[in-house]
């Protein structure tokens, strides 16, 4: 099938997305600045940060679109557009990303092996995690105590709470790796990108006249990327997982079982990235995202053709609501069927 679309010529037509999303992102980095320096009103200060919330998801897009194929003109000005979307923007650091997201298409759900599931000490998306399990990933133990009982119990509270905060989570992260002893690839252009982010942010925040406002405009900020993250995690979450690394001969079904769409319009694509078509990135990591919902029903015929389901979070959340029929206990029905 991608030899296929490669004859179609699917995966070198990229469209205008990049021209468009950055476009758009250097018309909202001006926006923020003009509405914090030039506009006294703190709902001014607060539309600003809304912008730069907002600005920050395009970002993750353009870091994530460059992280999977060439999204400029030639590999040199692509690194740059990672660079500069990526750590500059965003301050989260482009070797992370490329670290753990590998990692993540690899063995995509797999509890010991897919690090964008192993959130323990804060959410437990499978019980199996109760068992202290090893993470490949990390090298280390997840360990299941006291405190990270207590706050799974509370899981289906807390999780939209630190959603709005999960980017103090990726800072975190981008720090350790580059901080640690593991070959990071461009290690000094990425200290050198993070410390642009680490200058100009903490600047434009204290542009603001008082503490409150200053305040304010983080968790604004912050608040908005929430939108992501739980697109992000919901397209994961609530799908099938396993133990160990996915086989050369079941790949494609862990996939298609470890995935979640979500249905939307076509002008809803710029907001989702593309990535609301989660199983055909997967199956198709390399083909732009404005390809997705064109080859979207070739996926669907596979799948039939197969005995698979093509899995969207609507289908996934009428399940979690379905007493009558119990299907396996993930985050959204542990959110909808608090048991203790």
């Amino acid at each position: 099938m991608a030899t296929e679309f490669r004859k179609l010529g699917l995966f070198e037509s990229k469209g205008h997305n990049t021209l468009y999303t950055l476009s758009f992102i250097a018309a909202m980095f001006a926006g923020v600045l003009y509405g914090v320096l030039a506009c006294d009103s703190i709902v001014a200060h607060q539309i600003a940060a809304a912008l730069l919330g907002l600005l920050w998801i395009q970002s993750a897009y353009i870091n994530h679109d460059s992280g999977h194929y060439v999204i400029m003109s030639n590999k040199k000005h692509n690194r740059i557009a990672q660079l500069v979307a990526g750590n500059c923007l965003t301050g989260i650091s482009i070797a992370w990303w490329k670290w753990t997201h590998n990692a993540h298409h690899l063995a995509c759900n797999s509890l010991d092996y897919d690090p964008d599931l192993q959130h323990i000490p804060v959410f437990a998306v499978s019980t199996k995690f109760f068992n202290s399990m090893t993470s490949r990933f990390y090298d280390r133990k997840l360990t299941f105590d006291p405190v990270a009982r207590l706050l799974v119990s509370y899981q289906h509270f807390t999780y939209y709470p630190v959603m709005c905060f999960g980017r103090i989570n990726l800072f975190v992260q981008t720090f350790l790796l580059l901080f640690s002893r593991r070959e990071v690839e461009d290690r000094v252009l990425n200290f050198a990108g993070i410390l642009v982010f680490w200058t100009w942010f903490p600047l434009l925040v204290y542009c603001l006249p008082t503490w409150p406002e200053r305040f304010l405009f983080v968790f604004t900020s912050f608040t908005v990327t929430a939108l992501q993250h739980i697109q992000f995690t919901l397209n994961h979450f609530a799908a099938d997982v396993y133990m160990g690394p996915p086989t050369g001969h079941d790949w494609f079904e862990k996939q298609a079982a470890g995935t979640l769409d979500i249905t939307c319009v076509p002008y809803m694509d710029w907001f989702y990235g593309g990535l609301q078509f989660q199983l055909e990135h997967h199956l198709f990591p390399r083909l732009p995202r404005c390809n997705l919902r064109k080859v979207a029903p070739v996926v669907q015929e596979l799948c039939e053709a197969n005995k698979l389901t093509v899995r969207t979070l609507k289908k996934a959340a009428y399940q979690a609501r379905d007493k009558a029929n119990p299907v396996v206990k993930n985050l959204v029905w542990e959110a909808l069927n608090t048991h203790g």
